[in-house]
């Protein structure tokens, strides 16, 4: 088994990655693949930190969602209340209120924490103040 050390580099990151390929046909519960395991973890960790992944903005989920789905905007009204109130959450022009988060969450699945995300991701932080 080679000697394991962090990756702190792209060198690191990619010596890791052909390490990791040369070990793709290692046998079961040989020292190969625990070392397979341990530079996964690695790898997994590095990636984490140099390549971090930003959550959607909340209109970005719930169009994705309504896409997945093939929803249309009348589809979200048992959600978010009448036609013009969906109309005016999928402009950006009207934020997501506790019920709406709640229901969108329970219904269609998207992640609280996503739909928490921001109040509204059109308005600038003075616009959100000013109203």
């Amino acid at each position: 088994m080679a000697r394991i050390t962090p990756i702190r580099t792209d060198a690191d990151h990619k010596a890791a990655l052909a390490r990791m390929d040369a070990l793709m046909d290692a046998q079961a519960g040989s020292p190969e693949i625990d070392e397979l395991s341990v530079l996964g973890d690695l790898v997994e960790a590095y990636e984490a930190r140099q390549f971090p992944i930003e959550l959607p903005t909340p209109l970005e989920a719930i169009r994705f969602r309504m896409e997945q789905a093939g929803l249309e905007p009348r589809d979200l009204e048992p959600y978010i209340g009448n036609p013009g109130r969906v109309a005016e959450v999928l402009s950006g022009k009207q934020p997501l209120t506790l019920a709406m988060i709640r229901a969108l969450h329970k219904h269609l699945g998207i992640p609280a924490e996503v739909l928490i995300g921001a109040a509204s991701p059109t308005r600038t932080p003075h616009e959100a103040e000013v109203g």
